[in-house]
């Protein structure tokens, strides 16, 4: 206790020097604790983006449709798709599921060619699994069993198009022969996925079969569930079930075995972990060399208290003590700079618009970070701990200073 009420003095002694040595930690872990939060907000926007327009959370294609998928090859279809929809939806397990058809096509408009994604979907089961009412800015959403779609708002302001304006939809069938149909605009769709509003339009299920010659199949079954972490043994669960069926020509696939991007911002969470430590140490070497400042400073007043019977350990738990305190203001302070930067954002959001043009990835174009108890608690005592650690090389150096050395120094 007697070091350490020593150490706050001195600390108190020299503001100046203490300030900039917390200011070091306050900003690494201020920066640390937003690039968490960032993070954390980038990872959840993309599974609620996965789970609603990509994949689900578990997805159910014919067993060959993955290999040759770059080529449409909608023959590789789901046939007897609505035998499997009774069991799903008798599945507690079971949030809600989505047959569709993803399938490219070419839209004409006044003598002019221009490519687009295409989704056949059942608007009436889809409205529950992606809310697509929450999407539209103009208009409304199709009625199954006409000829309407909604469209991405910038493929609409490309095509110089908007609500009941029509365009022609060309498309290779699954015979690949060449069909086309025209289609009214029912809505104007501003969806969260960026790259969505220039290449897609959706379309009923029921219009894209007759269009693609499909009769009552579909590509795929998307499955979002109550409990996403549940999607592997799921799958797992499908695929035993279908095999003892007979129904070996399907294939069930968990969401986070479908998207390489979610793997990677799974992985970026540890890598920031690495970062953190990275920040951390940098941070470390200001307190690094503010403690050698101090020793060559307090040169004379070490040797005093060596001279008095102050031991070698006694020393570097002194100057030890002076790197806690200073790491833990400056650690607190930092997180909570760190939290008042992220609160406002969480709730008004980042626009990454820009920054995301011409990149094919499922992720909005607003991100809102997230804040994390977890690793706002972890960033303070982390960066305590690198930082207090790193103060025992300045500390060890000023123990074996000999006093009369210490006592005769004149710098």
């Amino acid at each position: 206790m007697k070091l350490a009420r020593i150490a706050l003095r001195n600390i108190r002694r020299n503001k100046r020097r203490s300030t900039l040595s917390a200011s070091a930690t306050a900003i690494a872990s201020m920066a640390i604790v937003f690039m968490f939060s960032l993070i954390s907000g980038m990872k959840e926007d993309m599974e609620k983006n996965i789970s609603s327009y990509v994949s689900g959370h578990v997805r159910i294609r014919e067993a060959q449709y993955n290999k040759y998928e770059h080529l449409n090859p909608l023959h590789l279809r789901i046939t007897d798709y609505e035998k499997i929809l009774p069991e799903l939806s008798s599945d507690q397990r079971v949030e809600a599921f989505s047959a569709r058809i993803n399938f490219p096509t070419t839209i004409y408009r006044e003598e002019e060619l221009h490519r687009a994604m295409a989704v056949g979907l059942n608007f009436t089961t889809e409205v529950s699994f992606m809310d697509l009412e929450s999407v539209i800015i103009r208009g409304r959403l199709p009625e199954n069993g006409n000829n309407e779609v909604i469209i991405g708002f910038k493929l609409a302001e490309e095509l110089g198009i908007g609500v009941d304006d029509r365009i022609t939809l060309l498309a290779t069938t699954m015979r690949k022969s060449i069909n086309a149909m025209t289609f009214k605009i029912a809505g104007i769709a501003a969806f969260p996925i960026g790259s969505y509003n220039k290449t897609h339009l959706m379309i009923p299920l029921d219009r894209v079969q007759y269009l693609l010659r499909m009769d009552k199949s579909v590509t795929e079954i998307l499955v979002k569930l109550n409990n996403p972490r549940e999607a592997a043994s799921f799958a797992e669960e499908l695929n035993r079930e279908f095999k003892t069926s007979g129904n070996t020509e399907l294939e069930v696939q968990s969401w986070k075995n479908i998207s390489i991007i979610y793997g990677f911002m799974s992985m970026a969470q540890v890598i920031y972990g690495f970062i953190a430590l990275i920040f951390f140490l940098l941070a470390s070497t200001v307190l690094i060399n503010t403690t050698m400042m101090v020793i060559f400073e307090r040169m004379r007043e070490i040797g005093t208290i060596a001279a008095m019977g102050m031991t070698g350990k006694e020393i570097v738990r002194l100057f030890f003590y002076e790197a806690v305190f200073l790491s833990i203001v400056g650690a607190f302070a930092g997180l909570i700079v760190g939290v008042g930067i992220t609160l406002p954002l969480s709730a008004y959001g980042l626009d990454f618009g820009a920054a995301m043009q011409g990149i094919d990835i499922e992720i909005s174009d607003i991100i809102y970070p997230r804040l994390n108890l977890f690793s706002t608690i972890f960033v303070f005592f982390y960066a305590v701990v690198v930082s207090s650690l790193a103060s025992l090389i300045p500390s060890t150096r000023a123990a074996k200073i000999q006093p009369v050395e210490a006592l005769r120094y004149t710098g």
